[in-house]
């Protein structure tokens, strides 16, 4: 079922979304306004300064050269601009969005190679942690890998299939799927060291370094069965990480592996504990 912008802007703010989603389009889009203040800047500045120190070490080289193709570190990043570079390097662009929006707008934005990035950026007082996805979550985290095309592919691909998936009973499976790879993702090339390219790491400043050096991370290898089948964590570490050895894997398992028969055997059971895979 659709949700209407002006029930969803309602419900948004009744939860204390900081978001202003009564401005929104029909797609849930909204103009960036780029009006940031100085203090706003600077607080880019840190995140981006204090986050790139880790990157440049454990990120994984297609984040590496998004993020040097894009230019995204010396100020808040104007979304036309960036737009303008990333359809020439993968035909994905960036659309601005007040926060958080419903499942289905998302699903379209992916399925036709638009990024819904969040607009307004965390206070100093958020470095560390925020309970909501804001712009530099969503930009410093998601867009530099958006620039690899078979990695555009895959997230493409899943906005087109999401709604079908759903339709089967399959919400909390896709739901972990994205979020095992384009959130909490690591990689790890044949003869390469290990490296991380989810948004979730990219952002963050602890977790990133405990899913890549730390000996308690628990990696495991890559199944998309598996992957669809475990539980995640929301306001923690994750008790598992999924090592890929390359996106074509990731692209290939999506495209071309039997989704809709993975759904219908597990829907109805608990899912796996990731302590235990």
């Amino acid at each position: 079922m659709s949700v209407s912008v002006q029930d969803y802007a309602q419900e948004c703010a009744a939860q204390g979304l900081r978001g202003d989603y009564s401005v929104c389009r029909a797609d849930f889009t909204v103009e960036q306004k780029y009006d940031y203040s100085a203090a706003e800047q600077d607080v880019w500045r840190t995140l981006c300064d204090r986050q790139t120190k880790l990157t440049q070490r454990l990120a994984h080289k297609s984040y590496l050269d998004g993020m040097s193709a894009l230019g995204l570190v010396d100020r808040i990043p104007d979304f036309d601009e960036v737009s303008e570079k990333l359809r020439k390097l993968s035909g994905w662009e960036i659309v601005a969005v007040p926060g958080l929006i419903p499942a289905q707008p998302f699903f379209d934005h992916l399925a036709n190679r638009r990024f819904p990035v969040t607009n307004w950026l965390r206070t100093r007082d958020e470095l560390d942690y925020i309970v909501e996805p804001d712009m530099f979550h969503d930009f410093f985290g998601h867009v530099p890998v958006l620039s690899q095309p078979v990695f555009g592919d895959f997230m493409q691909m899943y906005g087109e299939k999401a709604t079908d998936l759903i339709a089967l009973g399959g919400d909390e499976m896709i739901t972990r799927l994205y979020w095992y790879t384009a959130e909490y993702g690591l990689m790890q090339e044949p003869g390469q060291p290990l490296k991380a390219f989810g948004a979730g790491l990219m952002s963050s400043f602890t977790e990133l370094q405990f899913a890549v050096e730390s000996s308690d991370a628990h990696r495991v290898p890559f199944d998309i069965e598996t992957v669809m089948r475990t539980t995640y964590e929301i306001d923690k570490f994750q008790r598992a990480y999924f090592v890929l050895p390359s996106f074509e894997t990731l692209k290939d398992a999506f495209q071309n592996g039997d989704l809709a028969g993975i759904i219908k055997r597990w829907k109805a059971e608990p899912p796996r504990d990731p302590a235990t895979i």
